[in-house]
């Protein structure tokens, strides 16, 4: 077996990296039954996760939103029998901390204090997704292991000061534990569908006056004359991605910082994974003032981007969380994950759930020292996850999201 960096995702097979993303063979065999590293999604198409997609990174590389100057210079891993593609890895030389939404920047700060270098480092994430999934793609456990083995060894070979695992799947952090690796615990949001037949019945499971609350949320949203339109795949068209672009760009700009993504990447990602993506549109007077934009396989939908042209109260929680737990209820997906952040979802009907990530300092000294942070903060997170779970906005226990 031979371990090989590639800089650009168009050097690795498509076919072969998509089949490890998406659990199955080249051959169409199930992985997930042969190693414990994959594990069955409800109705998960073969392609798995779009953000694993062999396209999704190649249209953030071929649009200019990593590599160049940016501080994310693409660095794949994968490990290969002969010319078969058997694990690989999304991976990252990053120059900066930007876009990760595991923050680490004191440890950076720490190290530099202390004259240590502490970029360029090792990251195996998708870019500007916090979005939990897969970032060991391979055929059998072994095999995963051995890959993440040897990106540790050459990290350490190559001087960088460490090795990042964000969001790794549940299964994944036994082998991540395993290395060696700091575990550190967070906490999303997501909605979980617990088969219900319409919005209605959702709202019926709510807490009375939660139920009240979201049903005038809803009202003043149509009161104020929008309408919302929700288009997929080919319905997307060129004029609305280019809608989306400025009020993605808009809400940057509320902000005061700078997009991550372009119009160049959202065309590519239409054109090539348009079947993954909503398109929620909302108009007003005939004129288009709002959009925001998820994405979906066969499981779960993702929260992604929003933004307003003009402001009218309540939009953002109407485009963003209400329309997508109604279609996340049409397309019986199972899960609806909104993204970073955000204990106002719980009373939009989403739940807490951890997430994980596992660090690899090469320094002995920082690794010591962000190991009992580590400690004490994932106590924190741990009395804050309980905290969040008696705030539910159930009607009755419903049981722990998932």
């Amino acid at each position: 077996m031979e371990l090989r960096f590639h800089q650009r995702i168009d050097a690795v097979p498509a076919a072969q990296w998509d089949a490890l993303a998406g659990g199955r063979s080249p051959a169409g065999q199930s992985l997930i039954e042969q190693s414990p590293v994959g594990r069955p999604g409800m109705g998960q198409p073969s392609m798995g996760q779009p953000f694993l997609r062999h396209a999704f990174l190649d249209a953030l590389e071929q649009a200019g939103c990593v590599g160049g100057e940016t501080g994310w210079a693409p660095l794949h891993a994968g490990l290969y029998d002969g010319d078969a593609l058997i694990a690989a890895m999304p991976l990252y030389l990053k120059q900066h901390s930007w876009g990760e939404y595991v923050f680490d920047w004191a440890w950076a700060d720490a190290s530099e204090r202390a004259g240590l270098d502490y970029y360029p480092k090792l990251l195996a994430a998708v870019p500007f997704s916090p979005v939990p999934g897969p970032r060991l793609l391979a055929r059998d456990a072994a095999a995963a292991r051995g890959l993440l083995d040897g990106v540790l060894a050459f990290a350490g070979e190559a001087g960088l000061s460490g090795l990042h695992c964000l969001f790794p799947r549940d299964d994944e952090a036994a082998i991540c534990a395993a290395a060696g690796m700091l575990h550190r615990r967070g906490v999303q949001f997501h909605w979980r569908n617990r088969g219900y037949r319409d919005y209605a019945d959702f709202l019926d499971s709510l807490q009375r006056d939660k139920r009240k609350k979201l049903r005038q949320e809803r009202r003043r949203v149509a009161d104020a004359g929008v309408e919302i339109v929700r288009r997929t795949g080919a319905a997307i068209t060129a004029e609305d991605w280019a809608f989306f672009v400025r009020c993605y760009q808009r809400t940057y700009a509320e902000h005061r910082s700078t997009p991550y993504l372009n119009l160049d990447f959202f065309r590519r990602l239409g054109t090539q994974l348009g079947e993954h993506c909503l398109l929620v549109l909302a108009c007003q007077d005939g004129e288009p003032i709002a959009a925001a934009l998820d994405l979906f396989d066969g499981e779960r939908l993702y929260g992604r981007y929003w933004g307003a042209l003009r402001y009218v109260p309540n939009l953002h929680f109407e485009l963003c969380y209400h329309q997508g737990i109604e279609f996340a209820i049409e397309r019986g997906l199972a899960v609806f994950e909104g993204g970073a952040q955000g204990e106002h979802k719980l009373a939009r009907g989403f739940e807490a759930v951890e997430t994980h990530s596992f660090h690899w300092l090469a320094q002995p000294a920082l690794a010591q020292a962000v190991s009992r942070y580590l400690q004490r903060e994932g106590q924190g997170v741990g009395q804050y996850l309980d905290e969040l779970g008696e705030r539910a906005p159930f009607a009755q226990a419903a049981g722990p999201a998932g």
